[in-house]
């Protein structure tokens, strides 16, 4: 999700406060009285109320900027783990799910210390509970801990055993952060991935998407907050000199999918104009277009560059399909 708390960053690296990304916002992809909707959101906040501190969007705000973008539906996804936000209950994603039925899918998630805060938590009776309720996946997945830490392998192999997907974030910093922490080249991630066969884990944020590339710096694959609590970094930029660690473990590992929210994905894909449609193209099975909308006119450019590159030839009608919305309904089982 975009990261920056309260006061997020100016350059909408992680979580972004509503100022400019790209050079539009995503509203000029649906003609609002033809209602052409051409998107599903596999990522997507919400709160019943606002609360204290900062702000995110109601479901009502949500729904009003999908049809502005041309958004059928979209998953909702709880933030229970406190290191930046307030917790949310599950209940909530599935009381707004209620109410808006044909537009919001449900997410579960549990902090992987819920319970007895061991490594032998019997976090799957949870989990089977929500998805008992409908909930189609797992996330955002964000404490700060080791993604190899044996909490966090609990919560997995969980998942795993029930069926959900998970969705994560992740940091390069342990402390003064939320998010999943991996090293440089995600070995913690392949391990995930190798120690859980069946369990379909959806990369998501500037740790994940930078290493599209081979990292320039360690420091580059995320922000940092200030004493202030703003957020300052260096985003990855220019053409892609070597490919990273990501499309090798997209390769290597079937069950690793991409989540395509927030700006980070958008940056990786768009700093290179030759090398993001083949990327898209290799990977269109396993690409979910994704939001992270948080509050109401968050720049959502990822919208323009998809259609941009659909309408060029620069990625095929299928492609775009694929990525836009079919494979979130192969993947929820929406029908």
């Amino acid at each position: 999700m975009p990261s920056g708390g309260a006061g997020g960053r100016a350059d909408g690296y992680r979580h972004t406060t509503g100022i400019r990304v790209g050079n539009r916002r995503g509203h000029a992809a649906v003609n609002r009285r033809e209602r052409v909707y051409l998107f599903i959101d596999i990522h997507a906040h919400a709160y019943r109320k606002q609360p204290p501190a900062y702000s995110f969007c109601t479901p009502e705000q949500v729904l009003e900027r999908y049809d502005a973008i041309g958004i059928e539906k979209g998953a909702l996804l709880p933030i229970v783990s406190p290191e930046i936000y307030l917790p949310q209950a599950n209940e909530d994603i599935l009381d707004m799910v209620e109410q808006y039925p044909d537009r919001f899918i449900p997410f579960c998630n549990i902090d992987p210390r819920a319970l007895t805060n061991s490594s032998h938590a019997p976090l799957g009776d949870l989990l089977r509970h929500y998805k008992d309720k409908g909930c189609k996946g797992l996330g955002e997945v964000m404490p700060n801990l080791p993604v190899m830490d044996p909490l966090v392998q609990n919560l997995f192999k969980h998942a795993q055993d029930v069926g959900l997907p998970v969705i994560f974030d992740g940091s390069d910093q342990v402390r003064g952060d939320f998010g999943l922490y991996d090293d440089p080249g995600l070995p913690q991630l392949e391990h995930t991935l190798q120690r859980f066969p069946d369990l379909i884990m959806l990369g998501h944020g500037p740790v994940f998407w930078s290493e599209i590339s081979r990292l320039e710096t360690p420091g580059e694959r995320s922000s940092v907050f200030r004493p202030d609590g703003g957020q300052v970094g260096r985003r990855p930029s220019g053409p892609i000199k070597e490919e990273g660690v990501v499309p090798k473990l997209l390769r290597r590992y079937p069950n690793l999918h991409g989540d395509l929210s927030d700006a980070s994905p958008w940056n990786a894909l768009a700093r290179d104009p030759e090398y993001g449609p083949k990327f898209l193209t290799e990977f269109q099975d396993r690409l979910l277009f994704g939001t992270d909308i948080c509050f109401p006119d968050m720049p959502i450019d990822i919208v323009d560059l998809l259609l941009d590159w659909r309408d060029t030839r620069k990625i095929s009608e299928g492609v775009f399909n694929k990525v836009a919305r079919e494979n979130a309904v192969r993947l929820l089982q929406l029908e």
